[in-house]
């Protein structure tokens, strides 16, 4: 197996087994829309359930179709991230990107299949301002998604010619 693979596929790990546990954690302290105040006014753990995506887009109890939805979804990109992770020229830190993208993938995908929605408990607010309750596979996807955006833009400013090694015609 490559280094791009292993590193990938540590990093996915990683991610999958700390959102499992924290996931399991926080529901074993908390009853399900239970709540903790950490920092008053500001972050509160929670045990919610999103049957929705990113936001609490289409998070609705009444239609069921979603969870297929967010399944095929989440296969999809697990194959299109293995694709990417097989074509790629990229360091270590590009292939922990998308293992963290994979691994968070994975987490939620794991909770859909067994509660049908996905554990929430990180809950941050600021006066009327209230940022939608997430968890460490959220976490870890976004940052993935930034490594990798960065990592890609980062190589794009250098110009073909340089990843190349030939002048443009």
């Amino acid at each position: 197996m490559s280094r791009r693979y292993k590193t990938l596929g540590g990093a996915a790990a990683l991610v999958l087994v700390l959102d499992q546990v924290s996931k399991w954690w926080i529901m074993s302290i908390l009853p399900k829309y239970g709540a903790i105040v950490v920092i008053p006014g500001f972050f509160d753990l929670v045990n919610i359930r999103n049957r929705g995506a990113a936001f609490g887009f289409l998070n609705r109890p009444d239609i069921e179709w979603q969870f297929w939805l967010f399944l095929a979804a989440t296969i999809a990109a697990a194959g299109a991230i293995l694709a990417l992770a097989r074509e790629a020229r990229g360091g270590p830190a590009f292939f922990v990107g998308l293992g963290c993208i994979l691994g968070g993938a994975l987490g939620n995908l794991a909770d859909r299949l067994r509660f049908r929605a996905v554990v929430d408990f990180l809950d941050f607010h600021l006066g009327g301002w209230h940022w939608p309750a997430f968890n460490v596979a959220d976490a870890a996807i976004c940052s993935g998604a930034a490594i990798v955006c960065f990592l890609m833009w980062r190589k794009g400013a250098e110009g073909p010619e340089q990843r190349s090694g030939r002048a443009n015609p």
